[in-house]
């Protein structure tokens, strides 16, 4: 009996988890440890965009950033003066560990300036980076 009450348990605390760690993922929030933080076109590769830049974190396996790129490829479309810049994680351990970037995808929102004002780990919605965006400009 103890065995099943066990395995009961441990079920339900897995289930817990699971459910919260799919809520979390793709959310974008801002973080604390990323104030004053800065990336110039230098480091991207790319010239910053005139309105914001959405910075995505990929890795080469990575099925969920295939759709993040497609997601922010069509949002840097439609807003004026965004543009999307994918920068491959395994290639860039530099800025990987300067920005505490734990898992791929891994999508920053940069203001005009280069300041990160917005982070998403996992795959975002596209009605979450657009309001997002709002907050870039």
């Amino acid at each position: 009996m103890t065995g099943f009450v066990m395995c009961v348990a441990v079920l339900a605390a897995a289930s817990a988890f699971g459910v919260l760690h799919r809520r979390r993922s793709g959310r974008v929030r801002v973080r604390g440890r990323d104030d004053g933080k800065r990336l110039g076109a230098a480091e991207l590769g790319e010239d910053l965009g005139e309105r914001a830049t959405l910075v995505q974190f990929s890795s080469a396996f990575c099925a969920p950033c295939r759709a993040t790129r497609r997601v922010l490829g069509e949002v840097a479309g439609v807003v004026p003066g965004v543009t999307h810049v994918e920068i491959d994680a395994e290639a860039r351990l530099d800025l990987v560990r300067r920005l505490d970037i734990l898992k791929t995808p891994t999508v920053l929102v940069l203001d005009a300036d280069g300041r990160i004002v917005r982070r998403a780990t996992g795959q975002p919605r596209k009605e979450e980076v657009i309001a997002a965006l709002g907050e870039a400009v």
